[in-house]
C-alpha cells in the first residue's frame, strides 16, 4: 500500500475537502484507490456547498446516497411494523423467541446473531426462524467456540452442533479454537464440553421484525434500532 499517498490523500478530503478526482490528479493515482482510502470521512456542510459548485455531478451523487439510505431506513421501518403486528397475535413461540434474542442476541442493523452454549436453546431458535421466516440451510452460519488440544476435539464438537441444528457441513465457518494446557486443564472443571456456537442469518428483515416484535411486547421504544 502506498502509505505517504493514502495519508496526503486523506488530509486533502478531510481538511479541503476535495472530491476524489481532485485528489486522484493531484497525487497521480487512480480514482479507486483513493475512494478506498478516503471511505468513512464525512464531508462538512461548508465542504459538501463548496464541492457542489466545483462538481455539480457530486450533487446528484450525494442525492443518490441520501435516496438509497432513505430506502434502506423505510425498508428496516416496514419489517419492524410487521414485527409487531406479529406480537400482538400472541403467539407463544414468537413471543419466546423475541424475548430470547432481547436477553441473548447480537443487536445488529442487519444480521440475526445469537451464541450460547445450551444446544436446546439455539435449536429452538433456529427452529423459530425456519418456521416464521422459512430461513433455508443455505442462509445459516454457525461457528463453533471451544477449547480443545486437537483436530479430532474440533471435529466432534462441530459434528454435535451439526446434529442438534439439523445443520448440513456446508453452513460451518472456520472454529474458533482456544487450546488448553494440561495445567490449566487439571485447575478447570467446568470447561463446556461442546463450547459455545454461534448463529448467524444475514438478513435485515429478519432482525428488524424481531426489533420490531421486542418492543411492542415491551411496550418501549428504541429508536436506535431503526436508524
Amino acid at each position: 500500500m502506498k502509505l505517504f499517498e493514502r495519508e496526503q490523500a486523506r488530509a486533502l478530503r478531510q481538511h479541503q475537502g476535495q472530491s476524489i478526482k481532485e485528489i486522484a490528479r493531484a497525487l497521480g493515482v487512480s480514482r479507486s484507490s483513493v475512494s478506498v482510502w478516503v471511505r468513512g470521512i464525512e464531508l462538512t456542510t461548508e465542504q459538501q456547498s463548496s464541492l457542489r459548485l466545483r462538481n455539480p455531478i457530486f450533487n446528484a451523487q450525494l442525492s443518490g446516497a441520501r435516496t438509497r439510505s432513505l430506502r434502506a431506513r423505510e425498508k428496516r421501518l416496514r419489517a419492524q411494523q410487521e414485527g409487531r403486528l406479529a406480537a400482538r397475535r400472541n403467539d407463544p413461540v414468537h413471543a419466546g423467541a423475541c424475548m430470547l434474542y432481547w436477553g441473548e442476541g447480537w443487536k445488529s442493523r442487519n444480521t440475526a446473531q445469537l451464541s450460547n452454549s445450551d444446544p436446546e436453546m439455539l435449536a429452538f431458535f433456529l427452529s423459530f426462524l425456519r418456521r416464521f421466516f422459512g430461513v433455508r440451510d443455505e442462509e445459516v452460519r454457525i461457528q463453533c467456540n471451544l477449547h480443545a488440544d486437537n483436530a479430532d476435539d474440533v471435529r466432534t464438537v462441530q459434528a454435535f452442533w451439526l446434529r442438534i441444528l439439523e445443520l448440513p457441513v456446508s453452513c460451518l465457518t472456520k472454529a474458533v479454537v482456544n487450546s488448553v494446557s494440561r495445567s490449566s486443564q487439571e485447575k478447570r472443571t467446568n470447561m463446556l464440553p461442546y463450547g459455545t456456537c454461534r448463529l448467524t442469518v444475514h438478513s435485515t428483515a429478519i432482525v428488524q421484525h424481531l426489533y420490531g416484535a421486542i418492543q411492542e411486547y415491551g411496550g418501549f421504544e428504541r429508536p436506535g434500532w431503526i436508524e
